[in-house]
């Protein structure tokens, strides 16, 4: 009970302390599923929208392969990145400058990539797919070229499209299974919350463990106020 207590408010202590190891993990853990997002975001937006604004030989397959990638296991992509990254690996054994190498912040934004691409992506698609078939004929009775119905309809679907890159944030930033294959855990190297709050449980240091996971569920809180900022509610909707 005591190290129940302990982890509520010993966030606080670590933050206000200017704790320098806690602050290399949170910018670690913020830098990794930050860009991991933001390419995610970039291909998986734009992939979603296709698959749902057209029809071509082979869609089906594709739609399912995103599905199906929505309910992967990170930790068999992180298993999948790292015997792809090792040195016996099809990657690995190129040893060419721009491919990640294993224990590095690069490789873990890798396997995130993957994790988050087929959220980002089927959620925007189910998000296309959901608005009114009406609208596309009415924007085309005006005129509109394909590049702008394509807008109009992912204006219109704004709200699932934020949401789909909530749940590709929310899927790696609380993910461990796979930053730790594929990360090592190197303190001070590829580090990150979910990673420590496994080795601080292993230890038997539950107070710090909760304590990093009050400093988590606070990276996700606020990132979920920054989404509702962006979709335009207000505090009283």
């Amino acid at each position: 009970m005591a190290n129940f207590l302990e982890g509520f408010y010993q966030p606080f202590q670590l933050l206000l302390g200017g704790d320098p190891q806690l602050a290399a993990i949170v910018l670690l853990s913020l830098r990794v599923s930050g860009i991991a997002l933001a390419i995610s975001a970039v291909i998986g937006i734009p992939l979603g929208a296709l698959l749902g604004l057209t029809r071509f030989y082979g869609r089906p397959l594709v739609v399912a392969l995103v599905y199906t990638g929505m309910a992967f296991p990170p930790v068999v992509i992180g298993l999948f990145v790292y015997l792809l990254l090792s040195r016996s690996g099809p990657l690995g054994a190129l040893a060419l400058g721009w491919i990640p190498r294993l224990f590095t912040p690069e490789a873990m934004i890798l396997a995130q990539v993957i994790i988050a691409l087929p959220l980002v992506a089927g959620f925007t698609l189910a998000a296309v797919q959901g608005v009114d078939p009406a609208l596309r004929l009415q924007i085309q009775a005006l005129g509109a070229s394909r590049w702008q119905t394509a807008g109009a309809i992912l204006e219109e679907a704004r709200v699932g499209v934020v949401a789909a890159v909530v749940a590709g944030f929310g899927g790696i930033l609380s993910e461990v299974g796979a930053v730790m294959l594929v990360g090592g855990n190197i303190a001070g190297q590829t580090r990150v919350l979910t990673t420590a709050i496994v080795l601080e449980t292993n230890k038997g240091n539950f107070a710090l463990a909760l304590a990093l996971g009050g400093v988590l569920l606070g990276i996700a809180f606020a990132a979920n106020l920054l989404i509702l900022r962006l979709e335009g509610r207000s505090w009283h909707s």
